[in-house]
């Protein structure tokens, strides 16, 4: 007899053990668990029988490290795609900026479309490194959009935006660090007003009610979560593998070169909170927050999110037929008719 178990029962359920002998670290597992059925080289496993009758898979690690370590690789890739997406993406806005300045650079450094460019490579490269362990999301509005239509579990949720945010934290940190300097010659030793919290954060163009960035960032988002759920839908046209992060590239860069001018485009809580944060830490002020009437809250946050949920609706009502969209899951009529009832 076998087990059952959830999408997530391993790390709930399973009974660490020590195989003395060997000097290694194990944990049991239900059969049908996903670490049961993973192939990574660095563990091996053993299938028997328990005494219940039950099918067990026992996972052995080289060592205690690896195994603490699966408890930590998805939200650690979280944390490290966000990270790289900002250093990209806040480092090509300070070298834009701040090399237009003649008392900072002599030659300008940049465009508007070395913006797009540099936000591209960030989530292409941040996808790249997250992609096969956590799934790449490095969004919380994905994270939210995904458990809300797709299973991805909910008591996952908070592990990976705390993660995302802190990526962005730190991510922030290391661009600011970078160019503190340059910084300084720009608006004066030791003088930070939101002209520059802008390398970091989004901040709407003046002309723009809250209202109209909002629908701006909701749009964007949308069109982000339809085009990357296509990438992943097997039954539409998934690229061949190790492409998704070039259709990302050219995905971020669509929607900076044709959405991107309002409002910075955001469609990433963790890309606006998490450097949003660091720039209140190093001196910028409450400014960042108050701003606008907490813009911060309703346009980079709030608008990406309902984009995404709304995004998901509109692919898995109309074109989605896995499934694990809840849109797909069968009714009771079609269950009874199939079994006959």
């Amino acid at each position: 007899m076998k087990r059952s178990s959830s999408f997530e029962s391993h790390t709930k359920e399973s009974v660490p053990s020590e195989v003395g002998s060997k000097g290694r670290t194990s944990h049991k597992e239900y059969a049908d668990s996903p670490d049961a059925r993973d192939k990574d080289p660095s563990r091996q496993r053993r299938d028997y029988t328990d005494a219940s009758g039950d099918e067990v898979v026992e996972v052995i690690y080289p060592n205690r490290w690896a195994r603490y370590r699966e408890y930590i690789r998805e939200p650690f890739a979280e944390f490290l795609g966000v990270m790289v997406l900002i250093m990209f993406g806040n480092g090509v806005d300070c070298q834009v900026v701040l090399g237009g300045n003649t008392a900072v650079s002599a030659a300008e450094r940049g465009s508007y479309l070395s913006i797009n460019v540099g936000w591209a490579v960030g989530t292409a490269m941040g996808v790249w490194v997250s992609g096969g362990i956590s799934g790449g999301h490095i969004n919380p509005a994905v994270t939210i959009a995904l458990a809300t239509f797709r299973g991805f579990p909910w008591k996952k949720v908070p592990i990976y935006i705390v993660a995302q945010v802190l990526g962005g934290i730190c991510g922030a940190a290391v661009v600011y660090a970078n160019y503190f300097h340059a910084l300084d010659l720009f608006e004066g030793h030791n003088v930070r007003t939101l002209k520059t919290a802008s390398l970091f954060a989004t901040y709407a163009i003046d002309y723009m009610t809250n209202v109209s960035a909002f629908f701006s960032e909701f749009l964007g988002t949308t069109i982000l979560l339809i085009v990357v759920l296509a990438m992943n839908d097997k039954k539409n046209s998934p690229p061949p593998a190790g492409l998704g992060p070039l259709i990302l590239f050219l995905l971020i860069l669509g929607i900076g070169t044709s959405l991107g001018m309002e409002t910075g485009y955001a469609i990433n809580p963790a890309r606006d909170l998490g450097p949003r944060i660091l720039t209140a830490m190093v001196g910028y002020g409450k400014d960042v927050f108050t701003f606008r009437n907490h813009y911060w809250l309703w346009c980079p946050i709030m608008a990406p999110i309902c984009g995404a949920l709304f995004g998901t609706l509109v692919y898995d009502t109309m074109l989605y037929t896995g499934e694990d969209s809840i849109l797909n899951k069968p009714s009771v009529k079609y269950l009874r008719r199939k079994n006959g009832v």
